[in-house]
Formats: structure tokens, sequence, C-alpha cells
């Protein structure tokens, strides 16, 4: 794929839910290229983390989810280039905007001072409370009792009151012991905190210079703030204005004037910080957790001009996400009937689409909806084109949702395991629907599926998840034919196809760990069967096999063992050929 551009970048991933209370780790450092027209498969057991990796690039997260760190870069020319207008409350506002920033710019002077200053707040902050590894340590403890307390909580409303009046008194014996543990641990955690306060009021000596020394650095931050600034700082700050416009110009009048206040503050920091704004990759940073940044090009009289970094890590407003969702990047869902209204016709459902994303007329809309139809193959379009779903059979309700995901041709189309749901022989039908269309369409296919079988007959490259983790990708042929990674291994040999007449099917003992947990070596470590001492002690790092294939595993280290693959794959071809009767 190294000709092939590079469409999305994700690197360092790291997504998080908050269940009862407490932090789940569903996708941990994940890095990834997906190449324009593409067919990448991921693939993995149940709660590996598959869907939860592509819906974060779909913006399609629960609500109780979140990034919590890295990058998810979108290349796409078409929305980054954006234009907006110089009204005559733009030019208003990208004044007032450059005002300010130059008003900011002159604490630019003092930031070595702020950081001394900053330096000696800290350190007498953390002098009158706890480390952050003590106050870590003292509320892991908490919580992971609070946790307990509820579940056993929950185990107590299910027991039957007529038969199992023991279990109910004992498990509330244990609920008031952990209430009361629960106290006595609050109350420790405040008497250590209120006991390091009291011992760094105590030291009067230290406070006494520390404060002497604060006082001193302060008039020496006024003197160096209250100068003027250089005529490159104020066109750089010109600039930053412009930037500012066109970076909220897209939000209705109150968001926008709420967006510009949170970058001039965002700046203004980083200037107090001794930020360099004149380097690129420092400026996205500060605009990243307002918006992202657009980067000023050019302007005429009537417009402003500029390109954007399309990070999806950091979109927050809804709006955006109307843009990239279902217009560049869309999903086709496991099950068809979910995805469907029932009580809104066929046709409605791919007209609304169409109307709502590509701004034409209904005439139009009904014309484009029925050759989507007919490309998909459903027979009759005109005909069916007024029928309720539960007039389709499954096959060809799942041909309607790829005909509404196709509607707007979208760059990255998600095919969540959509034939799970299908009879055996629609699901080959549906698989070649896709591949021809994608011809047509020219769209990036990301597979979302945990059939090794399907990942053969769609797949270019393969990624395999585990643990919310990417253990290996390479070229469909690396995978199957010179796979590495053990986990791989156990994946292939579960084929059923491989098994042979008499001869149990090959399962992977164990289960997977609990993301819940933080997981110290290799996740797989448990449950691998030629796994080292290293495995439970060091997370691998990602090795390179080829320029295309990637494992994360410790028997590529070369100070490793000499670990052949099993031999129930070692001629995995001709096995499936056979199987297949090829």
């Amino acid at each position: 794929m190294a000709d092939n551009k590079v469409l999305l970048s994700v690197r360092d991933l790291v997504v998080k839910f908050r269940v009862r209370g407490r932090i789940l780790t569903a996708i941990r450092n994940i890095s990834l290229d997906i190449y324009e027209n593409e067919s990448i498969a991921i693939v993995g057991e149940s709660g590996s983390g598959k869907s939860v990796f592509t819906k974060t690039f779909a913006g399609m997260l629960d609500s109780n989810g979140f990034i919590d760190q890295g990058t998810l870069i979108y290349e796409d020319e078409t929305l980054a280039d954006t234009k907006v207008s110089l009204t005559g409350q733009a030019r208003k506002a990208i004044a007032a905007a450059e005002k300010r920033l130059n008003a900011a710019s002159r604490l630019e002077k003092g930031a070595a001072t702020w950081k001394e200053i900053c330096a000696i707040e800290k350190e007498m902050k953390d002098r009158a409370a706890l480390t952050q590894e003590e106050t870590q340590k003292m509320e892991d403890g908490i919580s992971d009792l609070e946790y307990r307390r509820t579940e056993l909580f929950n185990l107590k409303q299910t027991f039957d009151p007529s038969t199992e009046k023991d279990k109910i008194r004992q498990a509330g014996r244990r609920i008031s012991e952990m209430d009361k543990e629960l106290k006595k641990l609050k109350k420790n955690m405040q008497d250590q905190i209120s006991r390091r306060k009291r011992e760094a009021s105590r030291d009067q000596e230290y406070l006494k210079k520390a404060r002497a020394r604060e006082r001193e650095l302060r008039e020496k931050y006024r003197q160096e703030t209250s100068g003027t600034i250089s005529k490159e700082t104020e066109e750089r700050n010109s600039i930053l204005a412009k930037e500012i416009e066109l970076s909220v110009g897209r939000y209705g009048p109150v968001k926008r004037r709420r967006t510009t206040a949170q970058l001039i503050r965002a700046l203004a920091e980083a200037m107090r910080e001794g930020r360099d704004l004149s380097d690129e990759k420092v400026r996205n940073e500060v605009f990243d957790p307002v918006t992202f940044r657009v980067r000023y090009l050019d302007e005429t009289p009537e417009k402003l001009h500029g390109t954007c970094i399309l990070n999806l890590a950091n979109i927050k407003d809804p709006t955006d996400w109307t843009q990239i969702r279902g217009t560049r990047i869309a999903t086709v869902f496991q099950d068809p009937m979910t995805s469907l209204n029932p009580i809104i016709t066929i046709g409605k459902q791919i007209t609304s689409i169409i109307i709502k994303h590509q701004k034409c007329s209904e005439v139009e809309a009904r014309r484009r909806a029925l050759e989507l139809m007919k490309k998909v193959g459903i027979p009759n379009a005109e005909k069916r084109f007024d029928d309720y779903p539960f007039q389709y059979s499954g096959g060809m309700r799942q041909r309607i949702v790829i005909a509404i995901a196709l509607s707007c041709q979208p760059k990255i189309l998600i095919c969540d395991e959509p034939t799970t749901a299908l009879d055996v022989t629609i699901q080959a039908q549906i698989l070649k629907l896709l591949k021809d269309l994608q011809k047509e369409f020219n769209y990036t296919i990301v597979f979302i599926t945990h059939d090794l079988g399907v990942v053969a007959n769609v797949a270019d490259r393969v990624a395999v998840m585990y643990a919310g983790q990417i253990v290996e990708y390479g070229s469909v042929e690396e995978i199957f034919y010179d796979p590495r990674h053990p986990y791989t291994w156990a994946l292939l040999s579960s084929l059923p196809q491989l098994a042979e007449r008499d001869t149990e099917l090959f399962s992977i003992t164990g289960t997977p760990p609990s993301l819940y947990n933080k997981i110290v070596g290799d996740p797989f470590a448990p449950r691998n069967a030629y796994c080292m001492k290293i495995d439970t002690l060091k997370e691998p790092p990602m090795f390179r096999v080829t320029d295309t294939h990637f494992a994360k595993t410790w028997l590529l280290d070369p100070r490793s063992p000499k670990v052949e693959k099993p031999k129930i794959i070692d001629d995995i071809h001709g096995k499936l050929v056979e199987a297949y009767h090829l």
C-alpha cells in the first residue's frame, strides 16, 4: 500500500469508558494507517475492541466513552479547504482578537520568570498535600472497595427472600462491614491530608523564604512584561486572529463568540508559558482542545482562505460530525432490521439522507435513490421503492443499508460484521456486492469481523486486535501464510475448516484480561502456550517482519528461542482448498 495515499492516520489512540464509577480502557495505544481504496479487516474475539476502534473515527462512541489521548488525522482536501466571508462583523472580530493577542504578547518576555513563580507555588502546595502516588493509592483503595460493595449489593437483590434468607443476612452484614471500612478509609485520607497541611504550616522559615522569593520574582515579572512588542510579533498575531476567524467561521453567532474567547484565552496562556507560536505543531496543540485549527493561506477583499488538519479525536461539535459522518465516513451495521426504521418506507429512508447531505430536490433524490437500489441489486426498484422494511428479506434489507451508506459516496465504509445476521448463501452475495461497488465508488472498506473466512474474501490487509491493542498487521497473504503472533496462530487454528475427522475443534483456552485493570506485560501471556518470563513482566514492542508486516510479540526478539507456528496451520492454503473442494 506504499503507493496509496494515507486516508486516515491513527496515532497512540487511547479510548476509555466510565462504567459504574470505574474506568475501563477499551483501546490501548493503537497506531495504524488506513489507505485510499484499500480493504482492511479488523479481526479478533468478541470484546477485543474492534467496534469501539472504528466508532472513534465515525464519532459514534457511547455517551460514557471518551478519547483519552491520541490523534485521528483524516486527510480530505475538500473538507480541509476552508473559506470565510470577510463581512463587517468578521472584520470587527478579527480586529478585536488581534488587539487582545497583542496585549497578551507582552507576557512572552516574562515567560522564564513566570515559570519560576509557578514552580515556587507548586512546591509550597506540594509540601502541604499528599504526593500524587499517595493520593492515587488511597483513591484506588476506596474505589475498589466501593465497586465490590456495589457488586455485592446487586447480588443481594437477586437472592430469593423465601429460600435464601441466610445469604441475604450474610450479604447485609458484609455490606455493613464494607460501609464501616469505607468510612475508615475516607477518614484516614482526610487525616493524612490535614496532618501534611499542619506540618507544612509549621515550617515558617521555609515559608518566609519562599514568599520573599515569590515577591521578588513577581516584581521582576511586572517589569519584564511592561514593554512593547515587536513588529514581527504583531504580524504573527494578525495571522493568529485570522486563523481564529477561519476556525470559528462555520459556527452560529453565539458559538462563534464563545469559541473565539476560548481560543484567545488558550493562546494568551501559551504566550504566558513562552511556547513558540510560530511553530505549526505548537499552534495545533493550542487550538486542538477548543476546536481544530484552520491554517491561514491567503485572502481577498471578500474572503479569508485556509486549510485545516482534521483531527477527528478533537471534534466536539455535533454539526462538525454531520459534515463527516455519512458524507465522508459511513457505516453498515450487523443487523439490517435494527438499522432501518420499520415505520418509514425504504425509498423515504434513502432520499432523506440524500436530501440532507447533498442539498438536492426531492425529485432528484428519488432518481438517485432508484439508481442506488438498482446498483445494490434490488429487482423492480420502482415498485419496491414505497415498500416497508418488513416486506424485504434479510439480504435485501442489508442491500438497502448498503445503498443508504453509499448514498453520499463516502471515502470510508465501515462494515461492522455486516454478514453475521444473514444466511451463508446471502453472505457471499453481500461480500461480492461490497467489492464490486468498491471498484465503482472508490471507497475504503474497514471490515470488522471474527470470521477469518470472510477476511480471505474481502481484505487486502488484516489487523489483528486483542485486549484493545493491534497485536499484528500485514497483508492478507502475510497474515494467513506467515503469521507471527501466537494469538494470530490461535485464531487461524480455530478455523472449523481445518478440523480433521474424529478430532476436537481447536479453542483458545482462558479468557481475555479485564480492561478495568492495568495490564502488565503481554496481555495474551496467560493464554499463550509459548509464554516466556518476559511476557509477564514487560509489554513487547511492535517488531517489523517486512515493510508491510508487523507483530507485537517477544518471540520476534533476536534473543528469544525459535518457535515454529502450529502444524495445523502449516499448510493452511492446501487445507482450505481441500475443505472447500476448490
